[in-house]
C-alpha cells in the first residue's frame, strides 16, 4: 500500500474491506464490500446499460459485469451472471473478472489524497467497523440499493456507503464517488476556471489547471462535503432512484424517518423507510448551524 499503488494480495483480505479492480486497460474502476469467504458484494447493472446511450459503447466503455463470454463457460461457484444487476454476489475471481486486486482507503491526510491524482483510490472521510460494512452490504443484497447511476449512484457509491454510512441529501451534485467526482473537477478546471486567462504560458496555465483539479477534487470528496448525512441502512432502502425525473420522485409515497420501520406496510416495503431528501436536508442544516 502506498501513494503509487493500492493493489493487495488475497491473503491480507479482511471481511469488511472495500476493494476495485481496474476495469478496460485503467480506464474505471469497479468496487465492492469483501464479505469473507471469498464473497463479494458489489452493485452493477449489467453489461451494456451503464452509461444508457444506446450504442456499442455501453458495453466497451464502461460494463462492470462479467462479459457475455463466461455465459459460455458459467463459473462454478457463482454460476452465469453475465446478466444480472443490482446488488450481487460473487466469488472473488468473478468480481475481479481477471484483474488485479486493490483496496480503497479511508482516513487518508490531505497531502496522501491530493497525491492519489486518480480519483477512487481513498477519501478523507473516515470508515465505521468492518462489521458494519458487511452488515449493509448483506441488507442491501437483498433489499437492493435503488437504481444504477453512473454519476450519482454507482458501484464505488454502494461501497463508500456500505463503510461509511454516508448519504448525499442533495440531488443537484454528484454522489459519493471519487471517480465521478475527478472526471468533474478535470472538467471543471479544463473549462470552467477563470483563472486560465490570468496567464498565457503553458506552464502557467497547467499549474492553474493542476491548483483548480486539486481544490475541486478536495471539495468534493465524501470527508469534506457538507451535503451528506449519515442514514441508517434500514432507512436508505427502496430508496430514490436516481434514474426517474425528479418529478416522478415526489410523486412516490415516502415513510417519515421517525415512522418504526416495523410500522411498514406491505405495499411501502417496496420503498423501505424511503429518505425524504427535503427532511434530510433541513435536518443537516440544522446541525450545521
Amino acid at each position: 500500500m502506498g501513494v503509487f499503488s493500492n493493489k493487495i494480495s488475497r491473503d491480507t483480505l479482511k471481511a469488511g474491506d472495500h476493494i476495485y479492480s481496474w476495469r478496460n486497460a485503467y480506464l474505471y474502476s469497479h468496487h465492492g464490500i469483501y464479505a469473507g469467504d471469498g464473497k463479494v458484494i458489489h452493485f452493477t447493472r449489467g453489461p451494456g446499460q451503464e452509461i444508457g446511450t444506446g450504442t456499442f459503447l455501453d458495453n466497451v466503455i464502461f460494463s462492470s459485469s462479467p462479459s457475455s463470454d463466461h455465459a459460455k463457460c458459467p463459473c462454478p461457484v457463482c454460476g452465469d451472471q453475465s446478466k444480472l444487476s443490482g446488488v450481487i454476489s460473487s466469488c472473488l475471481d468473478c468480481f475481479l473478472w481477471e484483474g488485479e486486486l486493490y483496496l480503497f482507503e479511508y482516513g487518508v491526510s490531505h497531502i496522501f489524497f491530493l497525491a492519489k491524482a486518480r480519483g477512487g483510490t481513498c477519501t478523507l472521510a473516515p470508515a465505521d467497523p468492518p462489521e458494519d460494512a458487511v452488515s449493509r452490504a448483506s441488507f442491501l443484497l437483498e433489499k437492493g440499493f435503488g437504481g444504477y447511476n453512473i454519476f450519482k449512484n454507482n458501484c464505488e457509491d454502494f461501497a463508500i456507503y456500505c463503510k461509511t454510512g454516508l448519504l448525499v441529501v442533495t440531488d443537484i451534485s454528484v454522489g459519493r464517488s471519487g471517480q465521478a467526482t475527478a472526471f468533474v473537477a478535470a472538467l471543471s478546471a479544463v473549462v470552467s476556471s477563470p483563472l486560465r486567462f490570468l496567464t498565457t504560458s503553458f506552464p502557467g496555465l497547467t499549474a492553474v489547471g493542476c491548483g483548480m483539479y486539486c481544490v475541486s477534487r478536495v471539495v468534493s470528496d465524501i470527508g469534506m462535503r457538507r451535503d451528506v448525512m449519515k442514514v441508517p441502512v434500514e432507512r436508505l432502502v427502496g430508496r430514490i432512484d436516481l434514474d426517474q425525473p425528479a418529478k416522478q420522485e415526489k410523486l412516490v409515497n415516502h415513510i417519515d424517518l421517525d415512522q418504526p420501520a416495523e410500522t411498514v406496510t406491505t405495499e411501502q416495503e417496496r420503498l423501505v423507510a424511503r429518505v425524504d431528501l427535503d427532511q434530510l436536508a433541513k435536518t443537516a442544516t440544522c446541525k450545521q448551524d
